[in-house]
């Protein structure tokens, strides 16, 4: 259902392999695909300006998605417990990682983190268990907050080993940050 511009709901249970958000739609829905377990792939249109919260948590066989430029603002757990998320691209339009955004993501091995983000929150790929790779390449490390009362743990539970590539010049910055202090030993200069 479409309302306004805003994708409200998704048909969950009907069986759906595949969706595309029509152009013209701006805003993807609190929860609009949220348990819609069927779903392996979805295409979004350059009309969409924001994904809400929880809007495709708990799509258990969404594979890949691109997020498509024109997105500044993706909610909390937007994408959170997509257990066969391999492959995100997010658009260098996001200035913000929301908490929870790809938590529980527990196929995903490797994510890029672009130039526009200035911060993440709390719990933004905790218990991405498979994750191996992180490559930040903002060269000021983004503002950590805190997600409610638990500590800043974005990349708490990822795979062991896991390692996160920042500028090279930015290596210092980044490992005395706060909300980044905690993965000093994980953080290595790259040339981007």
């Amino acid at each position: 259902m479409i309302v306004n511009g805003v994708l409200k709901t998704f048909a969950i249970g009907c069986g759906a392999t595949a969706y595309t958000i029509p152009t013209g739609v701006t805003k993807i829905g609190d929860c609009a695909f949220m348990y819609c377990s069927s779903l392996k792939n979805i295409t979004i249109s350059n009309s969409i300006i924001e994904i809400g919260y929880e809007a495709f948590r708990f799509c258990s066989n969404l594979t890949s998605i691109t997020i498509p430029d024109s997105v500044t603002k993706i909610g909390d757990r937007a994408f959170s417990s997509c257990s066969s998320l391999n492959n995100v691209t997010i658009p260098n339009s996001v200035i913000e990682i929301r908490a929870g955004t790809f938590s529980f993501c527990s196929s995903l091995t490797s994510i890029t983190i672009p130039d526009s983000v200035t911060t993440i929150r709390g719990s933004a790929f905790e218990c991405c268990n498979s994750l191996k790779s992180v490559y930040c390449t903002p060269k000021t490390p983004p503002t950590a907050y805190k997600s409610g009362i638990s500590p800043w743990n974005a990349f708490n539970d990822n795979a062991p080993g896991r390692i996160i590539y920042v500028p090279a010049e930015s290596v210092a910055a980044y490992k005395v940050a706060e909300g980044w202090m905690e993965y000093a030993n994980a953080i290595v200069g790259y040339d981007f």
